[in-house]
């Protein structure tokens, strides 16, 4: 199925690119990737299927003991998300704003769109674990990455299929079943992707 290639001027920033069968090893293999940032300079986004070994749990518990704050009692055992091969040690977490919040409480974050926000500095670690956190919320360690024009090339050699993204999930369907909420999106069913040579 055809599609058009995105220029520079035609941002993927806010969609989903799910893998195709190009992608049979590594890290990108069934993934589903978040696109954060998309310009004439290269992309970034997360994946947001792949879990690390981590609990949110384990992170907080790091991040308090360096800023000498008390962990909550209440263990959290969501699973932290790979987010890609880049920068592994550098926490993440997307989030989605409701209308009495405001990005502008956190030191550093991106605006992906109005309500969706990536936010890498650890005021807003702190804050989940003291209770006044996001609601919506995704924790990644890493990104992925793409030079300028790389992403597109990748396009249009079917690497994937690329759709908006739709919040619901992000945030409240659990990561092993994504990549399948994902392809619904585009009416595919996963098991298809093997056998195409096309785009949606």
């Amino acid at each position: 199925m055809p599609t058009m290639i995105p220029s520079v001027s035609d941002s993927l920033r806010n969609q989903f690119l799910i893998a195709t069968h190009c992608l049979e090893t590594g890290i990108f293999k069934s993934s589903v990737t978040y696109i954060c940032e998309h310009n004439e300079d290269g992309a970034m986004g997360i994946i947001i299927n792949r879990p690390s070994s981590l609990s949110l749990q384990d992170i907080l518990t790091d991040v308090c003991e360096s800023n000498a704050a008390t962990p909550n009692p209440v263990e959290n055992t969501a699973p932290v998300m790979v987010g890609g091969p880049v920068g592994l040690e550098r926490g993440f977490v997307l989030h989605q704003l409701t209308d009495d919040e405001d990005a502008s409480c956190w030191s550093s974050s991106l605006h992906v769109t109005k309500r969706i926000v990536l936010t890498g500095s650890k005021d807003i670690l702190l804050a989940i674990n003291e209770g006044r956190g996001p609601h919506n919320y995704l924790v990644v360690l890493g990104y992925a990455g793409w030079e300028a024009g790389q992403l597109e090339q990748e396009l249009a050699d079917n690497a994937w299929l690329n759709t908006p993204a739709n919040p619901t999930i992000l945030f409240d369907t659990p990561f092993h079943q994504r990549a399948n909420a994902a392809a619904n999106l585009l009416g595919i069913d996963l098991a298809s992707l093997a056998t195409m040579t096309g785009k949606a």
